[in-house]
């Protein structure tokens, strides 16, 4: 799964050598599995609620759901792409390694991509009964 999100126009080879590098860059800086790391990085990330956007009558409201853990490993794994590709750095394996890394420590963008929905989801609280 998460080659297919690394991927871009088809180049799958591309996307197997990006992995590789990060994973390599990870065992050289942490100097762990960084499988391990990898693991703990999307344990992390993945979201355990969200929210969706319902229309009630005429306003909008954004309503608590909870999210299976497909679906939470999913948006996890492109919250943690999207976290990698908006960090500076020389190319993806080192974003990717860092941005992972960052995730197993508990701080970085995805980090706070969830803490954020999070957030919402516990102040829309009160809409609950729209599911």
């Amino acid at each position: 799964m998460l080659v297919n999100h690394i991927m871009k126009h088809g180049k799958k080879s591309l996307a197997y050598l990006i992995i590789y590098r990060a994973l390599k860059r990870i065992q050289q800086k942490t100097k762990t599995n960084p499988l391990y790391v990898l693991r703990q990085a999307i344990r992390g990330v993945t979201p355990n609620i969200g929210v969706k956007a319902r229309r009630v009558s005429e306003s909008t409201h954004q309503v608590p759901i909870e999210i299976g853990s497909t679906q939470g490993k999913a948006l996890a794994i492109r919250w943690l792409l999207a976290a990698s590709r908006k960090r500076p750095g020389r190319n993806m394996a080192f974003k990717l390694s860092s941005e992972l890394v960052d995730a197993a420590k508990g701080s970085g963008d995805a980090i706070r991509k969830k803490e954020e929905t999070q957030r919402m989801a516990e102040a829309n609280r009160i809409l609950a009964h729209f599911r």
